[in-house]
């Protein structure tokens, strides 16, 4: 069967065309998240990689304040909103035109981030189901949303996850909350299968192989494997050791139909998407 994927979302009242696939560049203003964690927590450093991501070639900047690894630390509303607001408001004076998502699962942070910073996109771990005003916060803001899956939450996510079949349970998921998306008047979803959130290895390899299904959504898809466990658990060593084998996954990922890559290598993923281009055409 045949669909027709959605290949365009609304930023900033312009259509951006997402059939030559997209680089979001991480950007943690954590102390814990389990990469990078810690590293860019002053103005210079804020500064210094917004214009790496930018000068490698990334098409957005994904700013998170949450650190949602497994097994991660709760943090208020109040704190998160407080790196939030100081790293934006750098972002925003140094790269008025950067187009920035924010990644948040709190529809209080997601209203504030959009009136306050023009905050351009939403990217929810917790695909609205840790926040019920989410979706309808969303719908007013009229701003791209991505709708992630997650089994459980950050602090438990990863005790034992099963699934009968994780593809189809994820893709029933979907369509669950695409459909209450639309009922509060967002038209522009993205999905992100949700790597690492709730499954074990298999699991991940599983959604990679089948990601194709997943375009009976007809939604455009954000993929984010970067430098995660999937990869080094199974090759050893560490996140700090798994560049090669996220351009492998990324570059899989992209045969797959992936639209969004979010990663903290902008110049090897921005290689990926090039090399496949070139192959197609």
């Amino acid at each position: 069967m045949y669909f027709k994927k959605k290949t365009t979302i609304n930023l900033r009242g312009q259509l951006t065309d997402l059939s030559s696939p997209l680089v979001m560049g991480i950007l943690n203003i954590t102390p814990d998240s389990f990469y990078d964690g810690g590293k860019y927590t002053t103005s210079d450093r804020i500064i210094s990689r917004v214009e790496q991501i930018l000068q490698q070639g990334g098409d957005m900047v994904d700013l998170g304040a949450y650190s949602s690894r497994p097994g991660a630390v709760d943090i208020s509303c109040e704190e998160e909103w407080a790196r939030l607001a100081s790293a934006l408001g750098i972002i925003r004076t140094h790269f008025p035109d950067v187009v920035i998502s924010v990644d948040t699962f709190r529809a209080e942070i997601a209203k504030k981030g959009v009136e306050n910073f023009e905050v351009d996109m939403i990217n929810d771990i917790s695909g609205g189901l840790l926040d019920p005003d989410m979706f309808s916060t969303v719908g007013k803001l009229n701003v791209p949303y991505i709708l992630m899956h997650m089994k459980g939450n950050p602090r438990n996510m990863q005790e034992a996850p099963t699934y009968e079949d994780v593809v189809k349970e994820v893709s029933l998921y979907f369509s669950t909350q695409v459909e209450k998306l639309r009922q509060e008047g967002v038209t522009d979803i993205i999905l992100d299968p949700g790597f690492g959130f709730g499954k074990t290895i298999s699991h991940n390899y599983q959604l990679l192989n089948r990601m194709e299904e997943f375009d009976l959504h007809e939604l455009p898809l954000l993929i984010g494997i970067s430098r995660k466990s999937m990869i080094y658990k199974l090759l050893g060593g560490t996140a700090a050791d798994s560049l090669n084998g996220t351009s492998v996954l990324n570059t899989m990922a992209l045969e797959r139909g992936a639209n969004i890559l979010r990663v903290h290598d902008v110049k090897e993923a921005k290689e990926c998407i090039n090399l496949v281009a070139q192959l197609h055409k």
